[in-house]
């Protein structure tokens, strides 16, 4: 008889442990494949966002949803071809649960096609491809940064507040420069007298679309120029004496990444941004406070929008109890936007991009050092253009 209440007892145990892994699957651990660009000239900004999603993971105990992470990082070396191949890789070799990263829309574009085709859930850190906002858009991909058009459109916008009636345009010929300066001319009221798209990401020496701008004699220049190039770009403009000339307003070419090397040479640059270091909210004090003290430097938008991918995944994991099976549980949980953002408030649009505020920041001198203030809000709850191409509603 005692026999048979232990057997009894035991069973039990075992129906309870079952219906408690039921709810939060015990022994799974969840691994996210992270790809960005890691070596090279731009390193600096892959090394950004992987110290954000760490240091996003060490305030979540490094748990999502209350289940220990794997994180495989991948270097894509700033060439779509091995972007592609490191996706591929984390997909049908690793197995992953989520992809994050990707800087740079070529490489993203490269990609985009595998991660939808295995259904693989993925959070977009920076490209901002308009395809993947647009006709490319999927239930299985999110981002935490923007469309390529929205920080050039608000920077557009502020020009015009400035009465700047003519402007000459540079960028890098790829996806993105496309985006950046069909962005800028879509918001600005007044003429553009030329256009120059550069190789990329090889061409460093601008001496000669500088030399063109200043012939056009605008009254302002825009400029994308992210990473390394931006650094070159800037210093070539200060150099052939157009910064006391003719005006330069940029999207992407000044950060907390660049501004150290450029130091007074950025100050009087405006430019726009959905997150400055600035931002009033709690959740963007601790951000930056503890990444200050990590990291011993400041952090950079693309580290403020990894951050947030941290925060999204544990909203998601947590949604679905841990249930990574259900993909459009994890669509609907994701679609909440059920965490505290570094950007204050944070929603969705139907395309899976972010509606935010995009602000406009200068580079100032504080103490020793050159940072950048948020100085107003140029656009409101901002959604991108693209959104009308996506056939998800």
């Amino acid at each position: 008889m005692i026999k048979t209440m232990l057997k009894a007892g035991v069973a039990a145990g075992a129906l309870l442990a079952l219906t408690a892994g039921a709810a939060v699957p015990q022994g799974k651990t969840i691994k996210i494949g992270f790809i960005s660009t890691f070596s090279g000239p731009v390193a600096a900004i892959g090394n950004d966002m992987r110290n954000s999603f760490e240091l996003g993971l060490d305030h979540l105990g490094r748990k999502l949803g209350g289940l220990p992470v794997e994180v495989i990082y991948e270097d894509d070396g700033f060439k779509p071809e091995v972007g592609l191949q490191k996706t591929q890789k984390l997909i049908e070799s690793d197995k992953v649960d989520f992809v994050v990263g990707y800087i740079w829309s070529n490489v993203l574009l490269a990609s985009i096609k595998p991660l939808v085709d295995s259904k693989t859930f993925t959070v977009i850190t920076n490209a901002g491809a308009s395809q993947v906002a647009g006709e490319l858009c999927s239930p299985y991909v999110f981002s935490t940064s923007w469309n390529n058009d929205q920080t050039p459109q608000a920077v557009g916008l502020y020009m015009n507040q400035k009465g700047v009636k003519t402007a000459f345009l540079i960028g890098p010929n790829y996806a993105a420069g496309k985006d950046m300066l069909a962005g800028v001319a879509s918001t600005f009221k007044g003429q553009i007298l030329g256009q120059e798209l550069t190789r990329w990401p090889d061409q460093l020496d601008f001496s000669a679309e500088l030399s063109k701008a200043r012939a056009a004699k605008p009254d302002a220049i825009f400029a994308f120029y992210p990473g390394g190039p931006g650094i070159q770009f800037i210093t070539q403009y200060a150099q052939s004496g157009l910064k006391g000339q003719i005006p330069l307003y940029t999207a992407f070419t000044l950060d907390e990444l660049s501004i150290p090397r450029l130091k007074e040479l950025a100050v009087g640059i405006p430019g726009a941004q959905e997150w400055v270091n600035d931002l009033p909210n709690e959740t963007n004090k601790k951000y930056v406070a503890d990444y200050k003290a990590k990291y011993k430097s400041s952090p950079s938008f693309y580290g403020a929008q990894t951050y947030d991918a941290a925060a999204l995944l544990d909203s998601v994991v947590a949604g679905v109890k841990g249930d990574l099976s259900n993909k459009d549980a994890m669509r609907k949980e994701a679609e909440k936007a059920n965490f505290k953002s570094v950007r204050g408030n944070f929603k969705y649009g139907h395309n899976h991009m972010p509606i935010q505020n995009f602000y406009l920041q200068d580079v100032v001198k504080q103490g020793d050092d050159y940072v950048l203030k948020t100085v107003a809000t140029i656009v409101e709850n901002d959604v991108d253009k693209h959104a009308d191409k996506c056939p998800m509603k």
